[in-house]
């Protein structure tokens, strides 16, 4: 077991931070600003717990090689399921008007109504209300900067990757 450096700590310990704040900032526009997420939306939060729970996971599992490759594995393979549907929704909020798929009952009644293998290929699908832009900071709408931090998380999560693989690799030769 050896100990995992000081660099790896902060990356994930930011890593954490930055996906509590990212999902709280979610939940205040959803209940306070009364934003209704669209499906999209939903299914990009949930590759932000996943990100989350693995940073908490590494943290707690410092100094364990296997955790770590595993968590950051994890992390990487959370954001590009993030980088798929944040770009899906993008992709949508950037399609003419007459293209845009029509508006679908939401996700209460699809989970009621609808088979889960249904429902779940909704959910990466998106619909028209994944194309509405109800919210833009410096010039990004909430999908956009989605698409930013899951690719930041993609990168942060392949330099733990390959710095874990690196140290173990020094260490055996």
């Amino acid at each position: 077991m050896k100990q995992q450096s000081t660099v790896e700590t902060l990356l994930w310990s930011t890593v954490l931070v930055s996906v509590v704040g990212l999902l709280g900032f979610a939940y205040y526009k959803q209940y306070v600003d009364y934003l209704d997420p669209c499906p999209l939306c939903i299914t990009q939060r949930l590759f932000y717990y996943t990100s989350g729970i693995v940073a908490l996971v590494a943290l707690l599992g410092r100094g364990f090689r296997r955790v770590q490759l595993f968590s950051a594995f994890t992390l990487i393979a959370a954001a590009i399921g993030g980088i798929v549907t944040a770009g899906r929704q993008v992709w949508l909020q950037h399609l003419p008007t007459d293209q845009i798929p029509a508006c679908g009952p939401g996700l209460q009644y699809w989970l009621e109504n609808m088979p889960l293998s249904q429902t779940i290929q909704l959910l990466f699908k998106g619909d028209g209300n994944c194309a509405e832009v109800q919210w833009v900071f410096l010039g990004l709408s909430m999908g956009e900067w989605s698409l930013v931090c899951f690719v930041g998380l993609m990168l942060v999560g392949i330099l733990l990757f390959l710095k874990k693989l690196r140290r173990e690799t020094v260490i055996i030769d």
